[in-house]
């Protein structure tokens, strides 16, 4: 449609010091600044959105592997859209166009549909609120289950986040997780849940904040220390003093962190550190292959699950 950037409808956000932009194909937080300084790696209004940048995961974040899984006794296969690894990767939403339901100038709530199809025969309603005040950004997500047989389900934000103008190397980390999902180097299947510092290398081990460096991470975490409020939360720090803070409430036991080591070197590799909240971990619709709980919601006809996350300056 002339006119329409090619990310779609955008939506301004402004409060106090913040501002944010949010591109309706995705329902996609195409940018965030705090007095002007990027808090995410942000992407142009008349661009094809890159990869899964600032999108709205569902119904399921991450990898289903080899795009199989037996729910309630029933195989299903989905479309292999991560075909060099041969998975299905960050559900189905990706490229919906969200209407916008409700909006003022602090914040805007869309709406899209999850239609039945081959590998995901349920009809689910997601809508998703963005909101800005003094403490940042707030998404969240709400999904209804529209089918008339309970739904396998998980979401997620894929943020790239930035702590400040120098490289993701510099950067020092704080992610207090005691567990990490390791994965197969060639196609990053799960395989074993195993303890942060059960690598001699400490490679895993952010609980106190330390230099990012050379390492490259596209791993899940979960044990989750948490806040009195229930919410976790990951700080990103610049040597000049500048950072990123996300935070997410219980509904999210696991989160996804990716050093954007892209191939070839190609554009946007290690321009963000990918800090993706999930209600579930990777291959969670294979729940039944794992000796831990993957977190996966099985949503009831007509019933609605929820989750928040929250991007702040520091």
């Amino acid at each position: 449609m002339a006119g329409v950037a090619l990310s779609g409808t955008q939506h301004l956000l402004r409060a106090g010091r913040y501002e944010a932009c949010i591109a309706s194909v995705g329902a996609s937080l195409r940018s965030l600044t705090f007095d002007g300084r990027d808090l995410v790696v942000p992407f142009a209004p008349d661009e094809v959105r890159p990869a899964f940048r600032g999108v709205t995961l569902a119904p399921w974040p991450n990898r289903v592997v080899d795009g199989r899984y037996v729910f309630d006794g029933v195989e299903q296969r989905l479309a292999l859209t991560e075909p060099e690894r041969g998975h299905a990767l960050h559900g189905l939403a990706a490229w919906l166009d969200y209407e916008a339901i409700g909006k003022g100038p602090d914040h805007v709530t869309v709406r899209a549909d999850i239609q039945a199809q081959t590998g995901y025969p349920w009809r689910v309603r997601i809508e998703t609120r963005y909101e800005l005040d003094a403490q940042g950004l707030t998404q969240t997500v709400r999904a209804t289950n529209e089918a008339d047989t309970a739904a396998p389900f998980g979401t997620g934000p894929h943020p790239y986040l930035v702590a400040g103008e120098s490289a993701l190397d510099e950067w020092t980390l704080e992610l207090p997780a005691s567990q990490v999902l390791h994965v197969t180097e060639d196609r990053l299947a799960p395989t074993t849940l195993r303890a942060v510092d059960a690598d001699d290398a400490a490679r895993f081990d952010f609980r106190a904040a330390r230099r990012i460096g050379a390492v490259e991470l596209d791993h899940a975490f979960t044990d989750l220390a948490r806040g009195e409020d229930g919410h976790a939360s990951v700080r990103l720090t610049d040597a000049s003093g500048s950072g990123v803070e996300m935070c997410w409430d219980g509904a999210c036991g696991w989160v996804q962190v990716h050093t954007a080591d892209l191939p070839d070197g190609r554009p946007g590799t290690r321009a963000g550190l990918a800090v993706e909240p999930m209600t579930c971990a990777p291959d969670a619709f294979n729940a039944a292959r794992y000796p831990f709980d993957t977190g996966l919601l099985t949503v009831e006809p007509g019933t609605t699950v929820e989750a928040s996350w929250r991007i702040a300056a520091l």
